[in-house]
């Protein structure tokens, strides 16, 4: 039986890991949102060289799990001669992670662009970085939304991790509540409902998103 008094007592500290999570999670998203079109508007430059380096960057961030990538800024910053807070070294972790990632996707985006168009767009005399940013970036945003929407949401929920390096966000709250009050199936309820009631928010208003883009 759910004790609603144990759901009430519970929520105020609930609601502070919540906070946490929320501004880590807008933070990293929104670096990671414009590392990732700048990594992916690179790659499309003619050379080899950066090429190379944006490969390494994306293969490496993308085939390793972001627990092994918290642990090395986190616990191997310092012999690194960099030492982050906890919650610096989660911004920064989450970040990169998921420029990794946007980055392959705002890719394929570009790769999807008819090439009649950019073509068109040359024969009327557009340069380069005009055609990039008028007929490129505008149809490959309409392209990505969904498969963008999915990696945040996914990334939301892996942001649970950070409380192995100690950030107060949900996770390690819920933890401590259950640790303290060997109570276990209220505040895991809760943790539950505020994972859920973010990513709920986050596939609303990419939708909402996506609409005023297919009818621009």
């Amino acid at each position: 039986m759910i004790d609603l008094t144990a759901l009430a007592e519970f929520a105020p500290a609930i609601w502070r890991g919540l906070l946490v999570t929320v501004e880590i999670c807008a933070v990293s998203l929104m670096l990671g949102l414009v590392l990732g079109l700048v990594v992916a508007l690179l790659g499309r430059l003619p050379f080899r060289p950066l090429h190379w380096l944006i490969r390494g960057y994306v293969e490496i961030w993308r085939g390793t799990p972001l627990l092994l990538q918290l642990f090395i800024l986190y616990y191997g910053g310092p012999s690194l001669g960099f030492t982050p807070s906890a919650y610096l070294a989660g911004v920064l972790g989450m970040s990169l992670y998921t420029g990794a990632y946007l980055s392959e996707i705002f890719r394929g985006g570009f790769d999807a662009v008819p090439p009649g168009q950019i073509e068109a767009a040359r024969m009327l005399g557009f340069t380069r970085l005009k055609t990039v940013r008028h007929i490129e970036v505008p149809q490959m945003l309409k392209l990505v939304v969904p498969p963008t929407t999915n990696q945040m949401i996914s990334i939301i929920k892996e942001s649970a991790v950070l409380s192995v390096i100690t950030v107060p966000e949900l996770t390690l709250t819920t933890t401590r509540i259950v640790s303290e009050t060997f109570n276990v199936v209220e505040p895991y309820l809760l943790l539950g409902l505020a994972y859920w009631s973010i990513t709920s928010l986050v596939a609303f208003a990419s939708r909402r998103v996506e609409r005023r883009l297919v009818q621009a």
